[in-house]
């Protein structure tokens, strides 16, 4: 009876471990940022500015409508700043570590999904015309967007990350990115 017990808890564990691991996949992807400054910002006039991300991440698919998707990026963000008075202008360039944690809807099985989800952020450097301590080292976002599947691998990626924790310590901003990326999915 034990042995019968056992043999039948191993064949739900390997059948368990083969469904799980079929909903498994890693990519890569990049592209471009168009980030700004949003918030207080009476002092200075601030333009976009245009810059990249780039990383990896796994997906974990949960259903055929639903799946996790953790990632690790590299992205930079900020703003063209002009101070009230001033002549010149100066790029804010912020690069952070991010890790959004993304919930994605599928409305087309394995084409288009929906996702949405939170990413920390972790400061990592800053444009030579500031330094990194006058910046906050952590940044918290929502980040909410669309991923289309194209050939094979292939997808492109529209996302917008809504910053909710202060850039500066002194001064009530916070990020605004848009993303637009391509990736491969293997």
């Amino acid at each position: 009876m034990k042995k019968s017990l056992y043999l039948t808890l191993l064949i739900a564990l390997i059948g368990f471990t083969e469904s799980f691991a079929q909903g498994l996949n890693f990519g890569i992807k990049g592209g471009a940022n168009f980030a700004n400054f949003a918030g207080n910002v009476e002092d200075f006039n601030q333009e976009s500015i245009t810059s990249y991300h780039a990383g990896a991440f796994v997906e974990l698919g949960l259903s055929s409508k639903f799946s996790i998707q953790p990632e690790i990026l590299y992205s930079t963000v900020g703003s063209n700043l002009t101070f009230a008075g001033a002549q010149e202008d100066f790029k804010n360039e912020l690069g952070y570590l991010s890790i959004p944690v993304l919930a994605r809807i599928y409305l087309i099985p394995n084409r288009l999904s929906l996702d949405l989800g939170p990413q920390v952020s972790f400061l990592m450097s800053e444009s030579q015309n500031v330094d990194v301590s006058d910046s906050n080292t952590f940044d918290f976002a929502l980040a909410g967007g669309a991923t289309l599947h194209l050939l094979g691998p292939l997808f492109v990626q529209g996302r917008y990350n809504l910053g909710l924790t202060d850039v500066k310590p002194d001064a009530e901003v916070t990020n605004r990115v848009v993303q637009l990326s391509v990736g491969l999915r293997f």
